[in-house]
C-alpha cells in the first residue's frame, strides 16, 4: 500500500492515542479485501511512504496500531456473533411456541370443523404458519453465523500480520 503520510492510514477524527486509532475505512477495506484473497498462512502488510514520514516517531508504532485495530475488529466480530446467537435463541423460543400453538389450534380447528376440506385447510395452514415462524432461527443457526466466523478468522490473521514500512 502506498501513502504520502502516516495520517492517511488512520481515521482523522479518532481522538484515541495513535496506537489505538481506527484505520481509515478505505484502508481497512483495501487490506481486508486483499488479505481475504490470500491463502492461509502468515500475512505481511507493506506500507510504502516517503522517507521523511518513515523517520517520524509515529512510524515506529504503525505496525502495532494496525495489529491492535484488527485484534479489536476480531473481538467486535465475536461480540456480533454472540448477539446473533442470542437473537437466534430468542427467535427459536418464540418460533417453537408459535409452532406448538399452531399445531394445537390446527387440531382443534380440524376437530371443530370436521375432517372435510375446511378443517384440513385450517389444520395445514396453521402448521405451515408455525414452521414459517421458525424460518429465522433456522436460518441463523444453519447459515448466518458462517460469515462472522470467516471475518473473525481473517481479522485474527491480520492482527498477527507483519507490518513493514518501505521508503519510496
Amino acid at each position: 500500500m502506498r501513502v504520502r503520510e502516516i495520517g492517511q492510514l488512520f481515521h482523522s477524527l479518532d481522538p484515541l492515542p495513535f496506537r489505538e486509532r481506527d484505520l481509515d475505512e478505505r484502508v481497512e477495506e483495501y487490506v481486508v479485501g486483499w488479505a481475504g484473497e490470500l491463502p492461509s498462512g502468515p500475512i505481511e502488510i507493506v506500507i510504502h511512504l516517503p522517507r521523511t514520514e518513515a523517520e517520524r516517531e509515529e512510524a515506529a508504532h504503525v505496525g502495532e496500531a494496525v495489529r491492535n485495530y484488527f485484534a479489536y475488529r476480531a473481538e467486535v466480530t465475536r461480540w456480533e456473533l454472540r448477539d446473533l446467537f442470542r437473537l437466534g435463541r430468542s427467535s427459536l423460543a418464540i418460533g417453537a411456541a408459535v409452532l406448538a400453538s399452531c399445531v394445537m389450534l390446527g387440531r382443534v380447528s380440524a376437530a371443530w370443523l370436521g375432517d372435510g376440506y375446511l378443517g384440513g385447510f385450517f389444520d395445514e395452514g396453521l402448521i405451515i404458519l408455525g414452521w414459517v415462524a421458525n424460518w429465522r432461527p433456522i436460518q441463523i443457526f444453519l447459515y448466518d453465523w458462517q460469515p462472522f466466523i470467516r471475518r473473525r478468522v481473517l481479522y485474527q490473521r491480520l492482527s498477527r500480520a507483519g507490518v513493514r514500512l518501505s521508503t519510496l
